[in-house]
């Protein structure tokens, strides 16, 4: 596979997550036209965020969580033949925090009826393509199984809007009761941020700046805590999704 067949494949992915529940159902190997032709974009789309993802690729399944918390324990689970017991299965990620490049995670061993576990201490935040690769092998890389998760930070919401309706925010929106969107003191303007509430998750844009009280870490719009049901202030998970460069080498 070249490399820019691969991060095809894992952009779409990225892209994918948006709606997780499509990654429930194996897909055969992972890679190229299985994961395009799942791409769906879902901003602004509720979608259920307590759920399992599963992928199969080159005689291997991998399943974890579609969605965990900052320092929570996320885990790997999946079968291989048989005859590979007692090798060694790493789980790696691939995403912004590792420069869009497979990074180990952890690692573990098939047991005797081909089955392998694994659990990670969640220490970064941030959207992760993850696959499991049998023995090292870099010709088993190409057609792992790959899924993907997304890892929150436990954070501080507020809402607002009231009052502000048709006036423009400091991204130049203009602000309506239907307007989907979060403000936030430092994210670029019209970034996709992911919040999970409650088992479930919206990905809307940054369209304004603050908030400024409260202790809080994002203002929410009004029509963003209506979707995800928050009460007004409430912790949250929240992070950012910056978008895969369109040219990389992907190893």
């Amino acid at each position: 596979m070249t490399c820019r067949a691969k991060l095809t494949a894992v952009t779409a992915l990225f892209l994918s997550a948006a709606a997780p529940t499509l990654a429930t159902a194996a897909a055969g190997p992972t890679g190229g036209a299985g994961l395009a032709s799942k791409l769906s974009a879902a901003t602004g789309t509720i979608q259920p965020g307590n759920i399992a993802v599963t992928a199969i690729g080159d005689g291997m399944t991998l399943t974890t969580r579609a969605s965990a918390l900052l320092r929570s324990q996320l885990t790997f689970s999946g079968s291989v033949p048989a005859s590979d017991a007692g090798k060694t299965v790493a789980i790696e990620r691939f995403g912004h925090e590792t420069g869009w490049t497979w990074a180990s995670t952890v690692t573990t061993t098939v047991a005797r009826d081909g089955s392998f576990s694994a659990a990670w201490s969640t220490n970064h935040i941030g959207w992760f393509a993850i696959r499991a690769v049998i023995g090292g092998a870099a010709s088993t890389a190409t057609a792992a199984p790959t899924v993907a998760t997304t890892v929150y930070r436990p954070s501080v919401a507020t809402m607002y809007g009231p009052g502000f309706w048709g006036k423009r925010t400091a991204c130049g929106t203009v602000l309506h009761r239907s307007t989907l969107g979060v403000a936030n003191r430092t994210l670029r303007c019209g970034e996709k941020v992911a919040l999970y509430y409650h088992g479930h998750t919206l990905i809307v844009p940054v369209i304004d700046r603050g908030p400024y009280a409260n202790g809080a870490d994002w203002d929410l719009t009004e029509a963003t805590d209506k979707a995800l049901g928050i009460p007004g202030t409430a912790t949250i998970g929240a992070v950012s999704l910056p978008t895969p460069p369109t040219q990389a080498a992907i190893r």
